[in-house]
């Protein structure tokens, strides 16, 4: 199986850059991306964490924020990831925009969101995506579908009863990922794919300008090889 991409002609090249700092040209990537209609769920991202003896898992989430702050998701803390998370914060994000032939990997350390900012978010969920989030203890084990559906039905039938707001569990919030590399790539149909890479630079690192490139905002850039 063998997909064309992009042609030669259609090349992203440093030039092309809309910023040279990694965030505001995420930005213009995802917009272009939301705007196109190609990809159902732009939002969606692959999240890879690691144990502390670097066994490694992956799952996809929702992008809920970014900016020069980091990149925000939302999850249960008690969940594979949470657990993983409290242990090790590297992680890393890979988006895939099919419809766009592009990528972007983004690499970092997380930490959690403030409980103000993570019940801000629940309290504009819709009704049924905070029962789900109240009655999954994600990842635990259980017996049917049917158990987690009475479980919601019967705390819906509270939440109706009493005519109250149904507040955050204490096991679920937000999380930010504050990069230390972005990497952007398209793809070409002769695999001769452009990636450029934004990095923070090493500590008393001499930047060879052949090879890097200064950015904006603390951050150089450079191409790799595919």
């Amino acid at each position: 199986m063998r997909i064309p991409y992009n042609p030669a002609l259609n090349a992203f090249l440093e030039g092309d850059l809309a910023a040279r700092e990694p965030i505001a040209q995420f930005k213009e990537w995802f917009d272009q991306v939301c705007r196109s209609g190609t990809v159902r769920e732009p939002n969606a991202v692959a999240l890879a964490t690691s144990t502390q003896d670097g066994k490694p898992s992956c799952r996809m989430v929702l992008l809920k924020g970014f900016g020069n702050h980091g990149f925000h998701f939302y999850t249960n803390y008690e969940s594979r990831k949470g657990v993983e998370l409290a242990h090790n914060p590297q992680a890393a994000l890979t988006f895939y925009w099919d419809g766009e032939n592009r990528s972007v990997r983004i690499e970092g350390v997380v930490e959690r969101l403030s409980e103000e900012e993570s019940s801000g978010y629940f309290n504009v969920r819709p009704l049924g995506s905070q029962v789900a989030a109240s009655v999954s203890h994600q990842s635990t084990v259980v017996p049917s579908r049917a158990f987690l559906a009475d479980q919601a039905e019967t705390l819906l039938a509270q939440v109706a009863a009493h005519s109250e707001r149904l507040p955050k569990p204490a096991f679920w919030g937000g999380y930010n990922l504050v990069p230390h590399t972005v990497e952007f790539w398209q793809g070409q149909t002769n695999r001769l794919h452009d990636r450029i890479r934004f990095r923070r630079p090493f500590l008393g690192e001499v930047i060879d300008p052949a090879l890097t490139h200064v950015g904006d905002d603390g951050w150089v850039f450079e191409r790799l090889a595919p």
